[in-house]
């Protein structure tokens, strides 16, 4: 199965990057407990070792507010801080988390090929840990108007709306982010959180709110995408005031669900009926070379701790395939 893609000008073979600078071993797909905890094992085992991932708040641990129950953490603690902990550990065994979000993906060629918004990736070996907070059901307009101001990717499309008025919905570090860098096009930028609060690092809460570009709505659901052969406005519900129109000509949606995020495999892979990547006990799978832990299973059970063993069963597979083992090297020190 051959693949061709485009995507941002991004190329295989000419993405503009550093020769060897996207060259690894491992990628690992989401930086959630899974894909982190899969990091420290790769990396620890000498394997030049990626973690590509949309922000901290990208995820169902980074948006959790107390943990209580993972081991070896007395008292409580906040997702985010937890999954910073897991970060650090895995970066000081050598793994690199870099910040991008994958859009496809070639799974079948030699190295496996992974794009994404800030270049082109490639690995001996990939492991999917993107979870399960993608959209389900989309708002009434969105998939007619998707590409004529609709878009996933401000990082992608941000140019075509110079000097106009657009909103981004969604509430994580990621929306912020991608708010923040139309700033540099846009007249005027409209965030619409679902939520009373945006769950995203201070720091970046501070700068948008403060930002002389962007407007800030607090528990604000979008409703419907207004336009006739492109984008004109949004309906809006906000929280306590009823609907409103926003007159805006770029609609930018971040809005997670809980449905296993798997979009990007663009049908490379098997799936359940419900969604979610089928693997084997060592979370290979059907392709050599690729295996999928955490959320984006079915049988999971969705908790913090599960997710991390998984991402070290995955991890010490990988290692096994790699070196050419028969079995897992088993290291109690690890």
């Amino acid at each position: 199965m051959n693949f061709t893609f485009n995507l941002n000008g991004v190329e295989p073979g000419g993405n503009g990057v550093e020769s060897g600078g996207h060259d690894f071993d491992v990628v690992i797909i989401g930086g959630g407990p899974a894909g982190a905890t899969a990091a420290m094992y790769t990396a620890r085992a000498d394997l030049k070792t990626a973690v590509i991932d949309k922000g901290l708040t990208a995820g169902a641990l980074g948006v959790t507010a107390k943990i209580a129950n993972y081991p070896g953490i007395v008292g409580e603690i906040s997702g985010a801080e937890l999954l910073q902990r897991m970060r650090k550990q895995a970066e000081s065994f050598g793994a690199r988390f870099i910040q991008d979000k994958v859009q496809a993906v070639d799974l079948t060629s030699e190295p496996k090929l992974i794009f994404g918004n800030n270049g082109t990736y490639s690995a001996r070996a990939v492991i999917i840990a993107t979870g399960s907070m993608g959209r389900g059901q989309r708002v009434k307009g969105e998939d007619e108007l998707l590409g004529r101001g609709v878009s996933y990717c401000a990082t992608c499309d941000a140019a075509f709306f110079q000097g106009q008025t657009v909103a981004v919905a969604g509430n994580s570090d990621e929306a912020i982010e991608e708010a923040l860098f139309l700033t540099r096009f846009a007249d005027r930028v409209h965030l619409l959180s679902p939520t009373p609060e945006l769950k995203a690092p201070e720091q970046m809460v501070a700068e948008i709110i403060d930002h002389p570009k962007v407007t800030v709505h607090l528990g604000a659901s979008v409703r419907e995408v207004l336009g006739a052969n492109h984008v004109e406005g949004l309906r809006v519900a906000l929280r306590g005031q009823g609907e409103v129109v926003l007159p805006v000509s770029g609609a930018f949606f971040y809005v997670q669900g809980a449905r296993p995020i798997t979009d990007f495999v663009q049908g490379q892979l098997e799936v359940s009926d419900s969604g979610c990547l089928i693997v084997d006990s060592e979370y290979r799978t059907a392709l050599p070379g690729v295996y999928a832990v955490g959320d984006v299973l079915c049988n999971h059970v969705k908790q913090a701790v599960v997710a991390a063993a998984e991402g070290a069963i995955a991890a010490m597979a990988v290692d096994k395939e790699l070196h050419g083992r028969k079995q897992m090297a088993v290291d109690w020190s690890k």
